[in-house]
């Protein structure tokens, strides 16, 4: 017997849960539905980039996850521990059994901190820093504002991450305010990157590679940090070419650091080899549960886990969510739209969009690989309005 039965339940308050639950309240009613997510707060996480740069404080990026429940809808404050699929069922941390008719899986991406030897005793101080959480954000600006020249080092994990083009966005910041301090000339600014190129994607990989060259940003292309030592100030790195280990010193370091499933995820039966909630790539249902469906980081979907996906994926979901509940064919499909506004200054930034096969999908009618300020304006001002008064109402 469960002590909680709702026609449908969201797991997770994040862009792609939340943004679900008010489209389909206002679909279905409030009183038909259940979110379950354990934080106070919700954070629009792609202004940790500006935050980090000084730009913008970090009180800004955070809002009361209350004020995005839709009304009617019940909020379980809990963790999920378990699922039981073949009786519509899960178990949360606090025991609670909950039934459901539907279920839709948006916990986000975990962050494994603990999978780098030495970076949580270090981070914050020593010069480590990473945009990659509320509480270090700050630490990033500092480390940037009072660099007195060295070896900064700007790493990315051979690991899929939330928004793939972050690490280079504080990277591109950093070295615009060493140059604004006086110090670039005494400065190494390094990449140091498990990926083979500067993006995924040849035209904007084309791009930055030459922004690059510019901007004299010394590129280790295929290395994996694997351990750091912050008092020394040294991060150790895999070559994964040659699997052998790369020592480089640092004066100030970024760590992105490594990401995965979320482990109550991994260890259920919703998910692949991978430990990704096992979806069908086009229509977001789940490939055994069809009572299942997921978006956002958490999901298999093979795109960028940026909350520009799940603009693309939700109303998908939506519709073919409801088109199930009428047994009726999943006609809508996501074709692996994502957008990463690469942060390229304080005042330039360049549109990067596109789908499943790597083809530009570009909105606006100009070349969106070269830095624009028009685009800065988008990425600061446009994209958060939007965010937070339309698409976490649930307006795509």
């Amino acid at each position: 017997m469960s002590d909680i039965s709702k026609k449908v339940v969201i797991v997770g308050g994040g862009t792609g849960g939340i943004s679900v639950a008010n489209a389909l309240a206002g679909k279905l009613g409030g009183s038909e539905l259940l979110v379950i997510e354990p934080s106070e707060k919700h954070y629009y996480q792609p202004y940790w980039t500006l935050v980090g740069g000084g730009i913008v404080p970090k009180e800004d990026s955070a809002r009361d996850m209350k004020d995005f429940i839709p009304s009617g809808v019940e909020w379980l404050k809990d963790y999920v521990e378990s699922f039981q699929p073949e009786q519509n069922q899960l178990t949360t941390k606090s025991g609670k059994v909950v039934s459901y008719e539907y279920l839709v899986v948006a916990p986000g991406i975990q962050i494994d901190w603990d999978k780098i030897p030495g970076l949580k005793e270090t981070l914050g101080k020593n010069g480590v820093v990473s945009n990659y959480s509320y509480n270090t954000v700050d630490s990033t600006w500092e480390a940037m504002r009072d660099f007195k020249g060295g070896k900064a080092i700007f790493t990315f994990p051979n690991t899929p991450i939330k928004c793939a083009g972050a690490p280079q966005k504080v990277m591109w910041l950093a070295e615009e305010q060493f140059r604004i301090n006086g110090v670039r000339d005494q400065s190494d600014v390094i990449f140091a990157t498990s990926s083979a190129g500067m993006f995924g994607v040849e035209k904007y990989k084309v791009a930055l590679t030459k922004l690059a060259d510019e901007r004299n940003i010394i590129r280790h292309f295929r290395h994996n940090l694997v351990a750091i030592d912050g008092e020394k100030k040294v991060a150790t790195f895999e070559n994964l070419e040659t699997g052998d280990k790369v020592e480089m010193e640092f004066d100030m370091i970024h760590v992105t650091p490594p990401m995965s499933s979320p482990d109550f995820i991994k260890k259920s039966p919703l998910a692949n080899e991978a430990g990704w909630v096992d979806v069908d790539k086009f229509t977001t249902q789940h490939t055994k549960y069809e009572n299942i469906f997921s978006l956002g980081d958490a999901s298999s979907l093979p795109t960028s886990k940026t909350g520009a996906a799940i603009r693309k994926e939700g109303p998908v979901l939506i519709e073919n969510l409801l088109a199930h509940m009428k047994k009726a064919e999943l006609k809508a499909k996501y074709n692996g739209y994502a957008s990463c506004p690469m942060v390229t200054s304080r005042s330039t930034c360049m549109m990067i969009e596109f789908d499943y096969d790597g083809n530009p999908m570009e909105t606006f009618p100009v070349n969106q690989a070269k830095e624009r300020f028009s685009m800065y304006l988008v990425k600061r001002f446009v994209i958060p309005f939007m965010y937070w008064n339309f698409m976490m109402r649930g307006k795509f």
